[in-house]
């Protein structure tokens, strides 16, 4: 005869193996957080990124303070903005003409190019 065991037995069995999976999982957690975290930034890196920022906040600043082609072909410039407002007030002193003046201006500069010819078939 099997004598049953004790359901205080059955218990504690279960206690066990619920609380070895839970520090299983803390185990894996804390591995995977150890070797997954990149390495910390170094002063030399530091270094290096605050370089590369003054370098752009001055490109920038010297394309916003300066005349240049953005698409030659259609006719778009860059120019300082202390210009090209002056410029804006100057041209908007007669609306009608500065309107037309812009509509124009758009329309060139979002025109789309025709379209290529077709090839024609080789058995034509």
């Amino acid at each position: 005869m099997n004598p049953q065991p004790s359901r205080e037995r059955t218990g504690l069995a279960y206690l066990i193996g619920i609380l070895g999976s839970l520090l299983i999982v803390a185990a894996l957690v804390w591995a995977m957080q150890r070797y997954t975290q990149p390495p910390p930034l170094g002063e030399d890196r530091v270094v290096v990124r605050k370089k590369a920022l003054a370098d752009l906040r001055a490109a920038e600043a010297s394309e916003l303070k300066s005349y240049g082609w953005v698409d030659q072909p259609k006719g778009v410039v860059r120019m300082p903005i202390a210009e090209a407002m002056k410029l804006t007030l100057r041209d908007w002193q007669d609306p009608a003409a500065a309107r037309s003046n812009l509509i124009a201006r758009v329309e060139k500069a979002t025109a789309v190019p025709p379209a290529a010819p077709a090839k024609p078939s080789a058995f034509e």
